[in-house]
C-alpha cells in the first residue's frame, strides 16, 4: 500500500465492504436459525423487543465508533505500516509471517480482553450489557455498550502499533471476527459437526456455554474465533452441566435483564441494584 494512501478514506471503504459482508452473514445466519434451530422458539422469548434493543445498540455503536475513531483499526494499521512502526518491521519479518503472527496476536488480544471484561470490576459493568440478553441468537453478537466498543477498538490499535501488524492481516481479522461473532451466537444446530469444529473455532454450542446463568460456565469458553486460547488456559468447557436444551441464558436473577435500550446505555454508570449480577460485591 503506498505511503500516500489516505488511511481514513481507505478505512471508510473498508468499513463499507466489511459492513456489507457482515449484513450478508447476518441475513444468512438468521435464516439458518429458522431452518435448523438448536433450542427452538421456546427459548427465543420476546424476539421483537430483543431485536429492537440489540439492533439499536449496533447502530449506536457504529455511529459512536465512526465519530470517535473514524479510521478504526485498519486505517490505523495503514498509517503505522507506511511509517514502518512496530516490532515486526523492526525485526524484518517476511510479510506473510508478519500477517500470520499478527492475525494470531489479534485473536489472542481479543480473547484476553474478553477475560478482562469479566474479571475487572469496571470493565464488567460495561460487558454485563452483553450477558443480560436472556436468549441467544445472531443479534446477541451486536449487543455491546458503545464504551466497550471504543475500548476494544483502542486496545486493537495499541496491539497493532506495538507489533506493526500488516493492514491486510488486520482487515482479514476484522472480517473474520465479525462473522465468527455472528456464527457462534446463532441459535443454530450443526449436529455432529459442532464438536469437531469446536476444536478449532468457537461454534454455537461452544460459545452458548459462556452465556449460561451458571457462574462456573459463564467463566469459561471466552473465545470468539480460535478455541486454542481457552484450551491452553484451562478455561475450556465442552458441555453445560444441565445440557444445552435445559440451560438458562443470561445473568441469574438480575432485575436489569429486561432493561430498555436507554436503560442499558446508562446501566454501567448506575449503582448496582439489590440482587443484580455484581460479581465483585
Amino acid at each position: 500500500m503506498p505511503a500516500t494512501s489516505d488511511p481514513a478514506g481507505i478505512a471508510a471503504v473498508e468499513g463499507l465492504v466489511r459492513g456489507l459482508l457482515f449484513l450478508g452473514g447476518f441475513v444468512l445466519l438468521a435464516l439458518a436459525e429458522r431452518w435448523r434451530p438448536r433450542r427452538g422458539r421456546r427459548h427465543r422469548l420476546d424476539r421483537r423487543r430483543r431485536w429492537t434493543t440489540n439492533l439499536g445498540l449496533a447502530v449506536i455503536d457504529t455511529l459512536v465508533l465512526r465519530l470517535v475513531l473514524p479510521a478504526a483499526a485498519v486505517g490505523a494499521a495503514l498509517g503505522f505500516e507506511a511509517r514502518g512502526l512496530g516490532a515486526f518491521p523492526m525485526l524484518g519479518l517476511p510479510g506473510w509471517l508478519a500477517a500470520v503472527m499478527g492475525f494470531l496476536a489479534l485473536d489472542l488480544a481479543i480473547w484476553a480482553q474478553h477475560v478482562a471484561m469479566h474479571r475487572v470490576p469496571l470493565l464488567w459493568r460495561l460487558h454485563r450489557i452483553h450477558h443480560l440478553d436472556t436468549a441467544l441468537d445472531t443479534t446477541t453478537a451486536l449487543r455491546f455498550h458503545p464504551a466497550e466498543i471504543l475500548l476494544s477498538a483502542a486496545w486493537k490499535i495499541l496491539v497493532i502499533l506495538v507489533l506493526g501488524i500488516p493492514a491486510a492481516a488486520v482487515l482479514a481479522f476484522e472480517a473474520a471476527l465479525s462473522l465468527a461473532a455472528l456464527f457462534n451466537h446463532a441459535d443454530l444446530d450443526l449436529g455432529r459437526a459442532d464438536r469437531p469444529l469446536s476444536r478449532v473455532i468457537a461454534t454455537p454450542d461452544w460459545h452458548r456455554i459462556h452465556h449460561s446463568t451458571v457462574p462456573a460456565e459463564t467463566d469459561s469458553n471466552y473465545a470468539f474465533l480460535l478455541t486454542l486460547w481457552d484450551r491452553l488456559s484451562g478455561l475450556a468447557r465442552t458441555a453445560p452441566a444441565g445440557g444445552h436444551d435445559a440451560m438458562n441464558i443470561g445473568l441469574q436473577d438480575d432485575p436489569a435483564g429486561q432493561a430498555s435500550l436507554p436503560g442499558l446505555l446508562i446501566l454501567p454508570f448506575r449503582k448496582h441494584e439489590p440482587g443484580s449480577s455484581n460479581r465483585f460485591a
